[in-house]
């Protein structure tokens, strides 16, 4: 998400970095290629106006002009107001309120709703929360009902079964009663959705909200409508209570404009953004990290805190005791290390997290996409277990077997050593320097690995 936009801004900002002085003129021209670039990025006209008119009002002013470095003081405007575009700070679930709490989502069909009403129990369950129980209200489509049972399956929460011939309402009444006798502690209902926005569905939801009294009200809505996802939202608002927004299909949408205009049309607060297809694939949305990641400042803790949950800590463990002892870095530690960064969504996902790493040309990032990774995995698991211990004695006629066996070229094999090769330097220097003992109590202090103090 976003890709377009930080493209943008950068090279705009970066010419304002430099100057030791702005005038009125600077600012203006600077402030028109940001006013073009959030329009291209699919943000709502009356958002970009306000946007551009706060930015300006503070930009233009003494604070500015008495900087000693004016540039760097226009860059942090523009962060701040889009932080606060996007809402000042992550505003949490409330929870607080005698068991079962009950979270009431709602969106149109299409969005991603009943796969975010799973991946939002898997997060409460990654984050907490004990026991999760799971029911489905839409009884206009049978196939919602199937797929949340097997996907409350996949998470690890509870199901509540439900039928098509029942009422919405009966259907709550009963999973609040079922909820409250076996002190489940959280109670997500998945409502029905539609194609497009009706009289019909609004009146259901509406006797639905009534009957759960729900302390969430959540409004799921695909990114990759753009403008329209704000629209939707708003429409969704004047007819129930929402309390909280989530984005789903964040890494489909290059623009990311659903991003910047719902906070600002509908007054609700973003909470959590979908980055994927996979159970594990949300995430809390926290607006000061976002705006640091659109001006290409990388997102160095939300880094931190998808490798605490992801990283597989006694294989790192394992992988820096064996180093200490004076055993080499091979092929085996090197795929295990792959699949850590497949877990966390690929290195391109990783890089888009590092200061500067959104700067990289779409080529390199292609590089390290997750295809590139499987066909690194694929490439390794063609080799002998003696070939990826001892990868030196890999030459002619064992790289034309790995090449063929894994369904690549010589040259993908040849390319694939090199990379370890840099790799295995990487973990000598580290252990000459003793980053390796660093890395150990970095470990212990939720640093990632790979990420040495």
């Amino acid at each position: 998400m976003f890709e377009n936009l930080t493209d943008r801004l950068s090279k705009t900002l970066a010419q304002l970095r430099g100057r030791g002085r702005l005038t009125d003129a600077n600012i203006t021209e600077a402030l028109r290629e940001v006013r073009m670039a959030l329009l291209e990025a699919d943000v709502a006209l009356p958002v970009v106006r306000n946007f551009i008119e706060r930015v300006r009002e503070r930009a233009v002013g003494q604070d500015v002009i008495k900087s000693l470095s004016p540039g760097q003081e226009v860059i942090r405007i523009v962060r701040d107001e889009l932080t606060r575009l996007m809402g000042e700070a992550n505003e949490s679930l409330d929870l607080h309120v005698a068991p079962p709490a009950v979270l009431l989502v709602a969106g149109l069909q299409g969005a991603g709703k009943t796969t975010t009403v799973a991946k939002l129990a898997r997060w409460l369950m990654d984050n907490g929360t004990k026991s999760v129980l799971l029911a489905s209200c839409d009884v206009h489509r049978p196939a919602a009902i199937k797929q949340l049972e097997t996907l409350a399956g996949e998470v690890g929460a509870i199901f509540f079964p439900s039928d098509v011939s029942q009422d919405p309402v009966a259907i709550v009444e009963a999973a609040i009663t079922e909820a409250r006798r076996q002190f489940y502690e959280v109670l997500i209902l998945d409502t029905a959705g539609r194609l497009h926005v009706d009289e019909e569905m609004m009146a259901e939801v509406r006797r639905v909200h009534a009957a759960a009294s729900p302390v969430e009200t959540l409004f799921v809505v695909d990114a990759m409508s753009g403008q329209d996802a704000a629209t939707v939202a708003k429409a969704f608002d004047e007819a129930l209570p929402l309390s909280g927004i989530i984005l789903t299909k964040t890494d489909g949408d290059a623009r990311g404009g659903a991003a910047l205009s719902v906070r600002e049309v509908t007054g609700k607060p973003l909470k959590f953004i979908g980055v994927g297809e996979k159970t594990d694939a949300l995430q809390a949305f926290h607006p000061e990290r976002m705006a640091s990641r659109i001006l290409g400042m990388g997102d160095v803790l939300s880094l931190i805190e998808e490798a605490e949950q992801k990283v597989d800590r006694d294989k790192a463990e394992k992988l820096v005791n064996k180093l200490k002892k004076g055993r080499g870095f091979d092929l085996e530690d090197f795929a295990e290390q792959l699949a850590q960064m497949r877990e966390m969504g690929g290195m391109a996902a990783m890089l888009d997290k590092l200061p500067g790493g959104a700067a990289l040309p779409p080529g390199a990032k292609a590089q390290m996409g997750d295809r590139e990774l499987k066909r690194m995995h694929a490439i390794i698991g063609s080799m002998t277990h003696q070939e990826r211990l001892h990868p030196a004695i890999i030459k002619g006629s064992r790289k034309r077997r790995i090449a063929a066996g894994s369904g690549n070229h010589v040259q993908d094999v040849n390319r694939l050593l090199k990379q370890f090769a840099q790799m295995q330097k990487m973990m000598k220097r580290m252990k000459k320097k003793g980053g390796l003992a660093r890395l150990m109590q970095g470990m212990k202090g939720g640093m990632p690995p790979g990420m040495p103090g």
